[in-house]
C-alpha cells in the first residue's frame, strides 16, 4: 500500500503488515453493500429508506414523509425546505450495519426536477433499487431512470410498494416490467392478496410463507414463518387468497425466467419483492434477499483500465459536493467514493485534476445531516471531505501511479430564467452563494456572450431547481433575489467549440451563451427551432449532454 506518511512503529516486518492489511481490506469489501434507490415521487423511497434503517438498527422509530410536521422527521431528509414541502430534493448518504454486512445506501431524490443529482449519485452505486407503486405500476420518471442504470449497467433489483393499498395485478405489473423495460423478471417473494386483504409474501426459493402484522407506528412489522405445508397457514389466511397465491407462483416456475446470479449483475434480470413501506410488510424479507444477491463493490473503469477494489492503492472519486449540511459552520463537503485500496485519516493523496498532493484531514461519516470523524473506509464507502474550494465534481483522488475515473457529464436544461440580485450591496454574498450552488451541481449556470449583461442564467431540468436556489442564497448568504423567466426549452453544446460556430456565420432562432468552463451553449425556444437550425446547418454538431472537463477550472461569477 502507498505511503500514508505515518511511520512503522509495530516492529514486524512490511510484508507482514501489508498482508495483514490486504486480508482486512478483503474481508471488509467482501462485507459491504452499496446501492441507490431510484423511484418516481410519491413511490414512498423515502419511506423505504427509513424502514431500512430501523431494521438495520441505525434509527429506533421510522418517521414518515409528511408535508406537516405531525410526524418523526424523517433522517434522509435533512434539508429545511424538504422538511417544509415533504419531499426528497438532495442526495444523502447512510451507512449502517445488518448482521455481518455493511451497508452504504445512497439516498436519491424522487422528484423529477432533481433527476440529474440522483444521475450523479448512480455513479456511485454498485446496485440499484427501483421502487414501484403497486396500483401505478412503472412511471416515467422510473423509466428515465432505468436508462441510466442500464447504460451503467448496475443491477437493479425491484421492490413493489404499497401492497396494503388497492393495486394492479401483481402478474401484470411483472409483465410491464418485461415487455417496456425489456428486463426479465423472478420475483423473489410473492404476495398473499393485496390490499386490506394483503397477508404476506410466499418465499420462493425457500418455499415458505412469510404473514405480517401491523407493529407499532414507525415499528419492525410482526413476523410469522411457517412452511407452505403447516396446517395453520389454512387456518391463519383465507382459503381463496392462498390458493390464487399457490396457483400464481406454480404459473411462474413453469414459464418464468431462471434466478442466475450472472444475469442479475449484469443488469439482464431482477429480482422482484413485493411488500408496504409504511407498515413495514416485507421489508426484512426483502432486506435479507437483497444482501445475499447484490454484488459488493466491483472494480471501475478508469484512464489506467478497470481498478480492482482489492488494489492496495487507495483512489475514489468525488461525486456530489453540498454546502451548509450545517449552517453554523458555513461548511462545504465533498462526497468521495472510495474506489479501491484502504482510506485511512491523514493519508496524503494526490487530486488528479490539479497534480496536488493533499493531506486528507478529519474525513466525516455520513448519515444524513450527521456526522462523526472515521479513521478508516474501504471501497463501498462513501466519506464526506472538507472542501475549502478544491473539489469539484467528478474529481479523482488517488495515491501511487496516477489514475482518473470517468467523469460526470452535464445533462440539457429545459428551463432557464435570469437571476438578479436588486440589492448590489449583497453582491459579496450573492457571488459567493452562486459560485457554491454552482459547485454542487444544484443549477448549471450560463452567462451571456454581451459583456455589458453580467446576471446569471439559472438553468435547470424543472421549476423546484430554481426555487431551491433562491431559498438558500435568501437562507444560506442573506441575500434576496428575483428571477426573470427566459423563453427558451432546450440547450445544446457546440461539439466543436467556438472556432465550429464561427465557422457557420450568424444563427438564427437561437441564443448564444457560455457555460461555466466558457464552452459555447446555444439556447432554443422549442424543439422546432432546434430541428430547424440542424436541418439548415449540418456541419454543426449539437451534443444534448456536455462533454467532461478535465484540468480546467470552471469560471466564477
Amino acid at each position: 500500500m502507498a505511503s500514508n506518511g505515518k511511520a512503522n512503529t509495530t516492529g514486524a516486518p512490511q510484508e507482514t503488515i501489508q498482508e495483514t492489511m490486504g486480508q482486512e481490506q478483503a474481508a471488509a469489501v467482501a462485507r459491504r453493500r452499496n446501492f441507490a434507490i431510484i423511484s418516481h415521487p410519491d413511490a414512498g423511497k423515502t419511506t423505504l429508506t427509513e424502514r431500512l434503517l430501523l431494521y438495520g438498527g441505525a434509527i429506533q422509530q421510522a418517521g414518515a414523509v409528511k408535508a406537516r410536521g405531525e410526524q418523526r422527521r424523517v433522517t434522509s431528509d435533512w434539508m429545511e425546505l424538504e422538511k417544509q414541502r415533504g419531499i426528497s430534493i438532495t442526495s444523502t448518504v447512510l451507512q449502517f450495519d445488518y448482521g455481518i454486512h455493511t451497508i452504504n445506501l445512497l439516498d436519491t431524490p424522487g422528484h423529477q426536477d432533481f433527476s440529474e443529482d440522483t444521475y450523479r449519485t448512480l455513479a456511485a452505486a454498485d446496485n440499484a433499487v427501483m421502487l414501484e407503486d403497486a396500483a401505478k405500476g412503472l412511471e416515467p420518471q422510473t423509466r428515465k431512470l432505468f436508462e441510466v442504470c442500464r447504460l451503467r449497467k448496475i443491477p437493479l433489483f425491484t421492490f413493489v410498494n404499497k401492497m396494503d393499498r388497492p393495486g394492479r395485478d401483481s402478474l401484470e405489473l411483472l409483465d410491464e416490467i418485461e415487455q417496456e423495460l425489456g428486463l426479465l423478471c423472478w420475483p423473489v417473494n410473492w404476495p398473499i392478496g393485496n390490499g386490506d386483504q394483503f397477508r404476506g409474501v410466499i418465499d420462493r426459493r425457500r418455499r415458505r410463507a412469510i404473514l405480517f402484522q401491523r407493529g407499532g407506528r414507525g415499528r419492525q412489522a410482526l413476523e410469522l414463518e411457517m412452511g407452505l405445508e403447516d396446517p395453520r397457514l389454512s387456518q391463519l389466511v383465507e382459503e381463496d387468497l392462498l390458493q390464487k397465491a399457490l396457483e400464481e407462483l406454480e404459473l411462474l416456475d413453469g414459464a418464468g425466467a431462471d434466478l442466475a446470479m450472472d444475469t442479475i449483475h449484469r443488469g439482464e434480470l431482477t429480482p422482484m419483492f413485493f411488500g408496504s413501506a409504511m407498515t413495514s410488510f416485507g421489508v426484512r424479507p426483502f432486506l435479507d434477499a437483497f444482501l445475499t444477491l447484490a454484488l459488493p463493490p466491483v472494480a471501475r473503469t478508469s484512464s489506467g483500465g478497470m481498478i480492482d477494489p482489492l488494489s492496495c492503492q487507495f483512489s475514489g472519486f468525488v461525486f456530489k459536493l453540498q454546502a451548509n449540511m450545517d449552517p453554523r459552520h458555513r461548511d462545504r463537503v465533498a462526497f468521495l467514493r472510495v474506489c479501491s485500496g484502504t482510506f485511512e485519516r491523514d493519508m496524503v493523496a494526490h487530486h488528479a485534476r490539479s497534480g496536488k498532493a493533499i493531506r486528507l484531514s478529519r474525513p466525516q461519516k455520513l448519515f444524513g445531516q450527521d456526522r462523526s470523524v472515521v479513521d478508516r473506509a474501504y471501497p463501498g464507502d462513501v466519506i464526506g471531505l472538507n472542501n475549502p474550494g478544491v473539489f469539484a465534481i467528478g474529481d479523482t483522488l488517488y495515491q501511487g501511479q496516477k489514475v482518473e475515473y470517468e467523469g460526470i457529464p452535464c445533462f440539457s436544461p429545459e428551463i432557464f430564467s435570469c437571476l438578479h440580485n436588486p440589492n448590489p450591496s449583497a453582491f459579496k454574498g450573492f457571488r459567493k452563494g452562486v459560485n457554491a450552488l454552482r459547485e454542487e451541481g444544484a443549477v448549471q449556470i450560463l452567462y451571456d456572450t454581451d459583456p455589458s449583461k453580467r446576471n446569471p442564467i439559472l438553468a435547470a431540468v424543472g421549476q423546484l431547481q430554481l426555487d431551491v436556489v433562491q431559498h438558500r442564497l435568501e437562507h444560506d448568504y442573506g441575500v434576496i433575489t428575483r428571477l426573470e423567466p427566459l423563453g427558451f426549452t432546450a440547450a445544446r453544446w457546440v461539439s466543436g467549440g467556438w472556432s465550429a460556430l464561427e465557422a457557420m456565420g450568424r444563427l438564427f432562432n437561437c441564443k448564444t451563451v457560455r457555460d461555466s468552463w466558457n464552452r459555447p451553449v446555444l439556447l432554443f425556444k422549442n424543439s422546432w427551432n432546434l430541428q430547424q437550425l440542424q436541418e439548415d446547418y449540418p456541419d454543426l454538431e449539437l451534443a444534448a449532454v456536455a462533454p467532461v472537463v478535465s484540468g480546467m477550472e470552471p469560471i466564477p461569477l
